[in-house]
């Protein structure tokens, strides 16, 4: 019979402070590359939004991310959590940067006390015609749009308000036949220590809603930035968790910060 072995797994909230808020990942550290099958299943069974699995390599770690239905390009929460668990299961000294290979080339986070600042790329949006907007789009959010746009990940639409960005109830059924990882909407805030509100739907990678998606702000950045002239902006995604994420706009790069907290520690047999 083949030997088996036991293989660490954290879940870790991120974008937060406080236990069962923010978005949970999972964060699997492997002793070796695994098959892509058997991460993708480990994902699914765990069923969050992204599992993390990292294999240390030189100075630093590879890293890929999965959804419970496949891998993805970019994302942020799962590499805060990433890091965050790198420090507290001291893999890596306190004072030390968390390197990340990955999709999306060079990640890098350090540790600040309070929070975690990351370094990832700015995923800026082209604004979309009026006829190149997905036929059912807007219908399937059940709101009209001030402005839609495009990056290579997902689409960006600012909404009339933040009411209406936090009164959205798509159809995700509907939504789901876009032809995009996900859907961002969004608005300038009108509640005091906030920039911006936003909600990320991601039905056709079986996410309805994000409840804080990191890698979405490498799109608001640029776009918050412009439209308010400021370089240093603060996000708040209006999910049923919630969560706040920090941005700082650096021409090709996006600075995210943000909290994170263990809430699980456990193992699986591989």
């Amino acid at each position: 019979m083949a030997k088996t072995s036991e293989i660490p797994v954290l879940i870790v909230d991120a974008f937060t402070s406080e236990p069962f808020r923010g978005n949970p990942a999972g964060v699997v550290f492997l002793p070796k590359d695994r098959e892509e099958k058997w991460m993708q299943s480990l994902a699914s069974e765990l069923k969050h939004s992204e599992t993390a699995f990292l294999v240390e390599e030189g100075e630093g770690y590879h890293l890929r991310w999965f959804t419970p239905y496949r891998e993805v390009e970019l994302c942020g929460h799962a590499t805060l959590a990433s890091a965050h668990a790198l420090w507290e299961t001291k893999r890596l000294g306190k004072d030390k940067e968390a390197r990340f290979r990955t999709r999306s080339g060079i990640l890098t986070a350090k540790n600040q006390g309070s929070g975690i600042e990351m370094d990832f790329p700015c995923e800026a949006a082209a604004t979309v015609a009026a006829e190149s907007i997905p036929a059912g789009l807007i219908d399937a959010l059940g709101a009209s749009a001030q402005f839609v746009g495009k990056n290579r990940m997902d689409y960006l639409l600012e909404l009339e308000d933040e009411g209406a960005v936090r009164e959205l109830k798509p159809d995700f059924r509907r939504l789901s036949a876009t032809e995009t990882r996900g859907i961002i909407v969004t608005a300038a805030s009108r509640s005091t220590g906030y920039d911006f509100v936003s909600r990320f739907f991601a039905p056709a990678f079986g996410i309805d809603e994000d409840p804080v998606t990191g890698s979405a702000h490498c799109c608001l950045a640029p776009y918050w930035g412009g439209k308010l002239k400021k370089s240093e902006l603060v996000g708040y995604q209006a999910s049923a968790r919630g969560g706040t994420v920090k941005v700082i706009a650096r021409g090709d790069r996006v600075g995210l910060v943000g909290a994170a907290v263990t809430v699980f520690r456990g193992t699986v047999t591989g």
